[in-house]
């Protein structure tokens, strides 16, 4: 591990300034993937900014009867907050499927947002990665690809984002609501939050330099069966090949999004336009254009299977 220098920031305003005045810098709270990614030396921050004291820990209700969720609720608070098991169920599941408990105990809403691919050539500095080193190439995709993406990617990159959270928050239609140096605020629909890779794998979301993230806005519930749904090597502790994320409604109409195979979470406008006309019609819609490698063709039969058995159960399932 580099050298590096460290300092706590006083205000989130203070945070944002002190990153983008700072070259190289990062925001730390519960650092449970930054830390790993120093370790191998993929990140070198000159500076880390301290913000766990910044009191972004609350989950508060809006005046339209949302929920504001701060940018450091831990991940285990988030997943047994009273409303949000009762209101926005499908948030729940999805945090509880991902990553250990103790893992989960640290890590906080923003950072699980904006953690970084875990595709192995990302990982392995003696390896072309466009994502790590921006022009280098790409050996995922004439490489071991299994675990990567099948809709989204592009020539310069086939990573996929490992976040089970986002994929929830993106059926929830969830706002990121930031703050940059000068003070002045925002909220990003989270539609409009992550970037594919295109020619620039190593842009990941449309934060500004320095933009700090402070807190995650659920629009009021929407009601109906709320489901989340990962299938992965292994029980336990593994990232998801294929995950279902869906809002199904008593009218058979919804919201449904897919994690595992795309560099963002996954979700179509014209596929949830087609769920009442069933499992086959939603899965053509969203993996149109697809374009798996040998070694990851399987995620579409894996994804369709997925999207019907989540689909099919609804109406047995505890919204």
């Amino acid at each position: 591990m580099r050298v590096f220098s460290y300092q706590k920031a006083a205000t989130p305003a203070e945070a944002a300034a002190a990153a983008l005045h700072t070259p190289g810098a990062r925001f730390i709270a519960g650092g449970t993937n930054l830390l790993d990614l120093m370790k191998l030396e993929i990140e070198t921050p000159a500076d880390l900014i301290d913000v766990n004291g910044l009191a972004l820990d609350k989950v508060e209700t809006t005046a339209d009867g949302g929920l504001r969720i701060g940018a450091l609720v831990r991940n285990t608070a988030l997943a047994a907050h009273a409303t949000v098991r009762r209101d926005y169920g499908v948030l729940s599941r999805a945090l509880l499927a991902g990553a250990s408990a103790q893992l989960r105990n640290k890590a906080t809403t923003a950072g699980n947002l904006l953690q970084r691919t875990r595709c192995p050539y990302f990982y392995d500095t003696n390896q072309a990665c466009n994502k790590r080193v921006p022009g280098s190439g790409c050996s995922a995709i004439a490489g071991f690809s299994r675990p990567l993406a099948i809709v989204g990617g592009s020539e310069a990159c086939i990573a996929t984002h490992p976040s089970d959270m986002a994929v929830a928050m993106r059926v929830l239609d969830a706002g990121i609501d930031t703050v940059r140096a000068d003070g002045a605020v925002r909220s990003i629909p989270i539609a409009d939050f992550y970037r594919l890779p295109g020619n620039t794998p190593q842009l990941e979301t449309v934060l500004q330099p320095g933009e700090l993230i402070t807190s995650v806005t659920l629009p009021p519930p929407v009601g109906g069966t709320h489901v989340y749904r990962k299938v992965r090597d292994r029980a336990s502790y593994a990232f998801a090949l294929v995950s279902v994320a869906a809002i199904i409604l008593p009218n058979g109409t919804g919201r449904l999004a897919l994690g595992g195979v795309a560099p963002q979470p996954w979700r179509i406008s014209s596929a949830e336009q087609a769920m009442p006309n069933g499992a086959a019609a939603v899965s053509e819609r969203l993996l149109d254009g697809a374009h798996p490698t040998a070694d990851n063709g399987f995620k579409l039969i894996l994804a369709q299977r997925t999207i019907a058995a989540v689909m099919a159960a609804a109406p047995d399932q505890k919204g």
